[in-house]
């Protein structure tokens, strides 16, 4: 088997399998994807779980690639904010990218979750 056909399907397998990572406060915020692997230029729908807190002021959501950084950040009401939050990410290009949501307080991170994925190109 070819070393790039390895490479591409070992790449493939870890992303499967990686899941979430989270910090301690991992109660604080969840992500969820349809998927994993994406054909350029992809359009990636995220949507982020933040639980309700009074300290919660800031949701940072961004898309870190190898030749590209998009972000995305709202105002958080605290308490009064609405759990579920939608951001989409358009026209991303090939490449291998980690997703992160990061909450933070006034003067702290809160919670971060990541997820991997991939845009395969199109040739």
């Amino acid at each position: 088997m070819p070393h790039r056909m390895l490479a591409w399907i070992l790449l493939t397998a870890a992303i499967t399998t990686a899941g979430t990572v989270c910090s301690d406060a991992s109660d604080v915020v969840k992500m969820r994807l349809r998927g994993r692997v994406y054909m350029e230029p992809a359009d990636v729908r995220v949507t982020i779980a933040v639980e309700p807190h009074a300290q919660n002021r800031w949701l940072r959501i961004e898309a870190d690639g190898e030749q590209m950084l998009r972000a995305s950040e709202l105002m958080l009401a605290g308490a009064q904010e609405k759990r579920t939050h939608i951001v989409e990410f358009k026209n991303l290009p090939a490449g291998h990218y980690t997703l992160r949501a990061r909450v933070s307080s006034a003067d702290a991170v809160r919670g971060l979750v990541t997820e991997e994925l991939i845009v395969a190109g199109s040739r």
